[in-house]
């Protein structure tokens, strides 16, 4: 009698191979994702800067002022606290330097430790 055998699945080099190309590429995409997210951190506190400098800029016009202080930010939930809170409640959270005050003509930092590197970046009154 022959017994009819099947010799179906994978050897251990083919799994090997397979394991080692997923490795390659997770080596390839996990340092591109982490640049992805540092662009985006960036982006997102450079439209919080303008945020605030448009807020701050409308605050200051309709209340005839050059300068705006005691402007307060939440690290943990993004709130904005102060006299421009009616033109801004919210920017993103985890930044380690805001504005607490802005003056017309004058610059202004904001820092986010997972954009630029970690250093602030100077902003003028517009947040530009």
């Amino acid at each position: 009698m022959h017994k009819n055998t099947s010799k179906k699945g994978f050897t251990l080099v083919e799994i090997m191979i397979v394991v080692v190309i997923i490795g390659l590429l997770a080596a390839m995409a996990i340092p591109a994702f982490q640049q992805v997210r540092t662009n985006s951190i960036g982006s997102r506190m450079d439209n919080d800067a303008r945020q605030i400098g448009s807020a701050a800029q409308q605050y200051m016009l309709e209340n005839s002022q050059s300068s705006l202080p005691n402007i307060g930010y939440t690290a943990a939930t993004g709130a904005v606290t102060g006299p421009i809170t009616d033109y801004v409640e919210k920017i993103g959270t985890g930044y380690t330097t805001v504005p607490t005050a802005v003056t017309a003509g004058a610059t202004f930092t904001m820092g986010h430790p997972l954009a630029n590197g970690g250093v602030a970046k100077t902003y003028n009154d517009e947040g530009n």
